[in-house]
């Protein structure tokens, strides 16, 4: 019989959990919180210490009576949930609801579920940690005093079910602005001049015009470029100099908690939710047939590159048996944490080197799969050898004008033979293989490639950029990123084009008023300092109840002021010439999480929706139908022709209405990784590109 209750948050956590413990362990799952405030009311005690009031949460009942009966039937019982504020806040509340003494050893705590680290954290149990649940609280009460004071605000002036935050108004805001900044850019034409050049052989390089002399020029017009061109015409052109040398990249640092986010989002198309839903599977246990449940990785709510050596051991002993000694870095790369960092946890890694991706993979589903083999493959080559490129630079002279070109050379893969970083920004600054050149060789001007550019708004946020940023503005901790993006995904605040996150008016005008009237409440400043000081509850240094009482009461008396300074905001729905079918009225276009549908004006009595279906003003290239804007299932947008399903033209991809000059197939618009557009063909065997477009995805 069993003297000892595990107590856990999720069933998949338990199972891991129990092929390592003997018979003397039960393990069960409180299914994650088990109380909470109550949803029906604020649930703070303002008047006495802002106290929260706790209630258990509808449907835990009989969870929490099941665990009070094993508690009561066993000698000891050890609260594991995760190893951060909320898993302490958790492990609090069970150790009151179960009446156990927080004040003597009842918790433990791993960072990656193995056998080491449960046998480990059985000869550490510990008391339960008052200063992480204090700093849980103070954020669950700062939350809750924001969101329940300014949301019923936005109910009476604007409309029913909207809501404000404290951290995902700042994250509105940063998406709110940076759209204000592409609509205000005024572009500015700039040129720039390119030289095709031979050598005697015929080897052709590209060189870039500088300036004049040692000083570099900007080319505005034509104009400019037209006068140098007729200025050189019949000169000499000439290698005046050739500089030769080794540049070295380094790996990149194992995931944390954003970099994870970023690179799923530019590599799998993962939203930051479903990269740490699929992550969190990977840690508390994946089923890997006769060897059962096995966590696959560390703890995947962290903000520190830390490794511990015995993982960089395996990593190294694993790079030299399949790559080879000289991928082995002389000593362990060791990587800095950011300023602030908690450093509570390892960097997100494998739990167990041997278990590779390739060996795995028949275990887990597609997306366990990538997304493990990301985390995998990122770890081990953050312990491997720079890359090494041979570079070459040369400045070419004619007449007064000079010209540059460079090139490199990859001479040694290092970590990119394992991984190769991805990136949020195009990289248009390709770089060229140089044919042999010698100082004094006279090239020959085989054409001219003027080139003309407008500079560019900055690009709309991705969510794998507006983590970047969140995290260096310091608002918000590893755990509230992806809960920022869908919260203000779901109030239709915000909608996903093309990977990018555009504001609609709704997320506009509510931005507006909260920059008027609470511009603490979205002042990035003011956030990020609000987040240090619940870092300072962590490490004991502050009161909880002092930094909510000197937030509140300013808070109070400029809410009060909103109050009677806000006038009511009438914001009508868009009309549609749809007509519905169940009661006759005309439908209205609203905004939802997945985009723009329509809606019966008659909720709640008629409850009737549909897909908002526009039309493009390009023509179907099969049977000359009028092509029309549909969404899946999930909401992503795809282009498909009126006449479906007689006619099966679809298109993840907006068609031009053009047809590709080299094989006939449809023309449509692509997007960059940082939502730029460009047109190109359909057909994936063809690699006809076309033009950039101005503007960003729309």
């Amino acid at each position: 019989m069993a003297n000892n209750l595990v107590i856990v948050e999720s069933p998949a956590k338990a199972k891991t959990i129990s092929k390592f413990l003997g018979r003397g362990y039960k393990v069960e799952a409180s299914m994650g919180h088990v109380r909470d405030l109550p949803k029906s009311q604020m649930g703070i005690d303002i008047e006495h210490g802002f106290e929260p009031k706790y209630i258990t949460i509808r449907g835990k009942g009989e969870i929490v009576d099941k665990l009070k009966k094993q508690a009561k039937a066993v000698d000891r019982v050890l609260l594991a949930t995760d190893p951060d504020r909320e898993g302490e806040a958790i492990s609090w509340h069970l150790a009151q609801l179960l009446d156990i003494d927080m004040d003597k050893a009842c918790r433990i705590e791993f960072h990656e579920i193995t056998k080491n680290a449960i046998k480990d954290a059985l000869k550490h149990v510990r008391p339960i940690d008052k200063n992480l649940v204090d700093a849980q609280q103070a954020r669950r009460v700062l939350d809750r005093l924001v969101g329940y004071s300014i949301s019923p605000l936005l109910w009476r002036k604007i409309r029913k079910g909207l809501s404000a935050g404290r951290v995902q108004s700042v994250a509105l805001r940063l998406i709110c602005d940076r759209q204000q900044e592409i609509d205000n850019f005024v572009p500015q034409e700039y040129w720039t001049l390119t030289a095709l050049l031979a050598s005697d052989k015929g080897e052709t390089l590209e060189a870039r015009f500088y300036g004049k002399d040692t000083k570099k020029q900007e080319l505005k017009d034509k104009e400019s470029v037209d006068a140098i061109i007729k200025d050189i015409n019949g000169s000499d052109f000439i290698v005046e100099k050739i500089e030769r040398g080794q540049r070295k990249r380094k790996a990149s640092a194992p995931f944390v908690t954003s970099t994870l986010q970023q690179e799923a989002a530019r590599k799998l198309r993962f939203t930051a939710k479903k990269t740490m839903a699929v992550a969190q599977q990977l840690y508390e246990g994946v089923e890997l047939g006769k060897e059962g449940m096995v966590g696959l990785i560390t703890y995947m709510r962290t903000d520190s590159v830390r490794v511990s050596q015995e993982a960089r051991r395996e990593a190294r002993n694993y790079i030299a048996e399949r790559f080879g000694d000289n991928y082995v870095p002389d000593k362990p790369n060791e990587f800095r944490n950011r300023k602030g960092t908690q450093d509570a946890h390892e960097a997100i890694r494998p739990t167990y080197i041997n278990y590779t991706p390739d060996y795995v993979k028949s275990f887990l589903s597609r997306d366990q799969y990538r997304l493990y083999e990301l985390i995998y493959n990122r770890f081990i080559a953050s312990q491997m050898s720079d890359a090494v490129y041979d570079t070459i630079s040369v400045t070419i002279k004619a007449g007064d004008y000079v010209f540059k070109a460079s090139g490199s050379t990859l001479i040694f893969p290092g970590h990119l033979a394992l991984y190769m970083e991805g990136q949020d920004d195009d990289n248009d600054d390709k770089e060229q293989k140089l044919p042999p050149l010698e100082e004094g060789q006279r090239l020959i001007l085989k054409k001219w490639m003027p080139e003309q550019h407008f500079t560019q708004p900055p690009p709309l946020y991705t969510e794998a950029s507006l983590v970047k940023m969140l995290e260096e503005k310091g608002i918000g901790r590893p755990s509230t990123y992806a809960p920022i993006i869908s919260t203000i995904v779901e109030r239709g605040y915000v909608v996903r084009e093309k990977r990018t996150l555009k504001p609609t008016e709704l997320g506009i005008l509510v931005n507006d008023m909260l920059k008027e009237h609470f511009p603490d409440i979205v002042d990035v400043s003011f956030t990020a300092q609000m987040e240090q000081m619940l870092d300072d509850v962590e490490e004991g240094q502050k009161d909880w109840h002092n930094i909510i009482s000197e937030f509140y009461f300013p808070f109070k008396s400029v809410l009060d002021k909103a109050d009677q300074s806000i006038e009511k905001v009438d914001v009508p729905d868009e009309q549609s010439d749809v007509i519905c079918e169940k009661c006759g009225r005309r439908m209205v276009i609203k905004q939802g999480r997945y985009g723009k549908f329509l809606a019966c004006p008659g909720f709640p009595e008629c409850r009737n929706t549909k897909p908002l279906l526009e039309e493009l003003k390009v023509t179907c290239p099969k049977c000359g139908g009028h092509i029309q804007i549909k969404r899946s299932k999930r909401g992503r947008k795809f282009y498909g022709c009126e006449n479906y399903p007689k006619c099966d033209f679809v298109s993840w991809d907006e068609p031009t209405g053009e047809l590709c000059p080299e094989c006939g197939y449809p023309v449509v618009i692509k997007y960059s990784k940082n939502g730029r557009k460009y047109t190109r063909c359909s057909n994936k065997d063809c690699k006809y590109t076309g033009q950039k477009l101005a503007g960003e995805a729309k």
